[in-house]
């Protein structure tokens, strides 16, 4: 590949046949559209104070090159269930936050129509800073296919 086209591809521009460029089709989505990409059909299992347990079978659109789970999906996964964890026991005078750190450590693949099973733990909540575990694993044999850890900044809500 060469400079231009990883260029290209980095930053979404898009040219037709006719040498034309073109806005891309990235530069058109809603905003927040990434949530609704990455859990689009999850189903949530159980949720309680501090824990979800959530399912999804693995979409064509979640795939990589390779033609099995994404590894930025799951991070994304780890990101936005590990929130809603931390949220089943945030106080309502608090705000919504902001990631201060995101690991996930890939264990295995999941592949095509494949059940996984997403579960989080809010293992720490406190005034300002909490902390959630994310499991990935499939329905089949429970085999984890990735952990993540989500340390979120829970800034005080303005009082006026």
């Amino acid at each position: 590949m060469n400079l231009g086209s990883v260029t290209r591809y980095l930053e979404g521009e898009v040219i037709d046949e006719g040498g034309k460029d073109k806005e891309s089709k990235v530069a058109k989505l809603p905003s927040r559209f990434i949530e609704r990409f990455v859990l689009k059909g999850i189903k949530v299992d159980l949720i309680e104070p501090g824990r979800i347990v959530c399912s999804m079978k693995v979409q064509p659109h979640l795939l990589n090159a390779g033609k099995f789970l994404h590894g930025g999906a799951m991070a994304t996964v780890v990101d936005l269930i590990g929130t809603a964890a931390i949220y089943t026991n945030v106080d309502s005078d608090q705000s919504e936050g902001v990631s201060v750190e995101i690991n996930v450590s890939y264990l295995d693949a999941a592949f095509l129509d494949e059940e996984i099973e997403i579960e989080s733990r809010a293992l720490r909540v406190g005034k300002a800073v909490a902390v959630a575990s994310v499991e990935l694993r499939r329905k089949k044999d429970g085999k984890m296919i990735a952990q993540g850890r989500h340390t979120k900044y829970l800034a005080p809500r303005p009082k006026l």
